[in-house]
C-alpha cells in the first residue's frame, strides 16, 4: 500500500518544477524573439535607421517609414519649441535635419 501523503508530497514537486521549467521557457523565448527583433521594425520588419533630429536620437523604418523614440527622448523634444521643430518634421523634404 502507498502512502497518500507520499504521492500528494510528489504530486505537489512535479507541479512545483513543472511550473519552474515553463517559466524558464517562456523567458527564455522572449529574450530570442527581443534579439532576433532588435533593428528591425516592429511594424513591418524591415530595417531601422538611427538618426538624430535637433540632437535627440530617433529610429527611422527604411520600409514604412515609422519612427521611434527612446523613452526619454519624447520628454526632450516635448520641452523644445513645438512650434518650430513639429513643423520642420512633418514638412520636411526627407532629410535628415540635425
Amino acid at each position: 500500500m502507498t502512502d497518500a501523503w507520499e504521492d500528494r508530497k510528489k504530486a505537489l514537486e512535479n507541479e512545483y518544477f513543472h511550473k519552474k521549467e515553463q517559466e524558464t521557457l517562456a523567458k527564455m523565448k522572449q529574450e530570442v524573439i527581443e534579439e532576433a527583433c532588435l533593428g528591425h521594425c516592429p511594424k513591418c520588419g524591415k530595417i531601422i535607421q538611427s538618426m538624430t533630429f535637433y540632437g535627440v536620437p530617433l529610429d527611422q523604418c527604411s520600409g514604412c517609414g515609422g519612427v521611434w523614440l527612446g523613452p526619454n527622448d519624447l520628454k526632450i523634444l516635448a520641452a523644445k519649441d513645438h512650434r518650430s521643430w513639429f513643423e520642420r518634421w512633418f514638412n520636411r523634404d526627407d532629410e535628415n535635419t540635425n
